[in-house]
């Protein structure tokens, strides 16, 4: 059994406390949270033996082997250098950082420590997605010409929803920052790596109240995300991110090629990981949709259905654990990530198409 302690208590009562004590590999061990009251409230609520309010104390335990950070992303970097730097294996969430600069620097502090880290980007291990990703791979649609991409959903469209920190850019808020850092992971995955981009980002909801001073205070993130990129091979793809719109297909991805055209999507307003099925057709052929075989299908659901995929994350760092060897995602894919949201802001500040290094090239600098 591998120890684990959670430090996060929001996402990370939700997903990962229910995610670690389902999988047979792991026991959740230790929890964090700055207000000690708190930390031993969750412990008694979810039997986990330790509670701690720092990470010092954390980090102090001898079965703790593993960190599982799903705090705010201003908090990412600190958190996880301090994890990384007591050798201990972690998982984070994302965006890992603040900036490309921050998340390179975890990315090699892992690699000096030899420890296994990994990143929450979930989608790559949902039952649909790994199908897309196999008739892909096999060459459904022949030569790509073209991806339209359309992730909208309705989590910040009540304007009367109170400001946090996810309405401040310097602490890591915005659409861009929690999903576009899904998406431009998943583009990697699915397409390879981009060669340029064009970004403009808005704020539909420009003020929101402050639940301590009962003020309203201004949001300078943003709530509309509208990219165009450029893939290595050419290949142009369209990304359309809001987080502030009722709308009935809530992400949808359209590949176009000179063999056939796939389609993965879900209209599931209230579980972002089940509902995707995906369609398929060949030239002067109807769209039909392609069932998703047995063998990706999740073995169990769970009420939140986030867990389903999160297992699986953790089972293949549970793997790159026990076998000394770093798996993907890792924070090398999240350094990918972070850079493409850096030079997304870059873009949209000068208003122009910049340009994206390899990954390699980037690491190396």
């Amino acid at each position: 059994m591998i120890g684990v302690a959670i430090a996060g208590t929001g996402f990370g009562q939700k997903v990962h406390i229910p995610g670690f004590q389902a999988h047979p590999q792991t026991e959740v061990v230790a929890v964090y949270h700055r207000d000690i009251n708190k930390a031993k409230a969750i412990a008694e609520s979810h039997n986990i033996t330790h509670a701690c309010d720092t990470l010092a104390d954390i980090m102090a335990l001898q079965e703790v082997q593993a960190v599982s950070i799903s705090t705010p992303p201003f908090l990412h970097y600190e958190m996880a250098k301090t994890v990384l730097q007591a050798g201990k294996h972690l998982l984070l969430e994302k965006p890992i950082a603040l900036n490309a600069n921050e998340a390179k620097e975890l990315y090699q502090l892992a690699k000096e420590k030899g420890v296994i880290a990994t990143v929450d980007f979930e989608f790559r291990f949902v039952p649909g997605w790994q199908l897309f990703a196999e008739l892909l791979s096999a060459g459904y649609v022949g030569e790509l010409r073209l991806i339209r991409i359309d992730w909208l959903g309705s989590s910040r469209a009540d304007a009367s929803r109170p400001w946090n920190w996810y309405s401040d850019k310097s602490k890591g808020g915005g659409a861009l920052g929690s999903l576009g850092s899904h998406a431009f992971d998943y583009i990697h995955w699915l397409f390879g790596p981009i060669r340029k981009l064009s970004a403009h980002l808005s704020t539909a909801i420009p003020a929101r109240v402050d639940p301590i001073s009962q003020e309203s205070k201004p949001v300078n993130t943003d709530d509309n995300c509208i990219l165009t990129l450029e893939l290595a091979d050419g290949t142009p793809c369209q990304l359309s991110i809001s987080a502030v719109v009722h709308a009935p297909r809530t992400h949808w991805i359209e590949v176009y090629g000179d063999r056939g055209t796939l389609i993965l999507g879900s209209e599931n307003q209230k579980d972002y990981i089940h509902g995707f099925r995906v369609w398929g057709s060949q030239p002067g052929k109807p769209l039909a949709e392609i069932e998703i075989p047995n063998r990706l299908i999740f073995p169990q659901n769970y009420a939140d259905g986030r867990i389903s995929a999160f297992i699986r994350v953790i089972d293949q760092w549970v793997q790159g654990i026990q076998q000394k060897q770093q798996t993907i995602p890792s924070l090398r894919e999240g350094v990918y990530s972070q850079l493409l949201m850096d030079l997304s802001h870059k873009s949209h500040e000068i208003s122009s198409w910049v340009d994206v290094p390899s990954l390699e090239a980037y690491l190396e600098n």
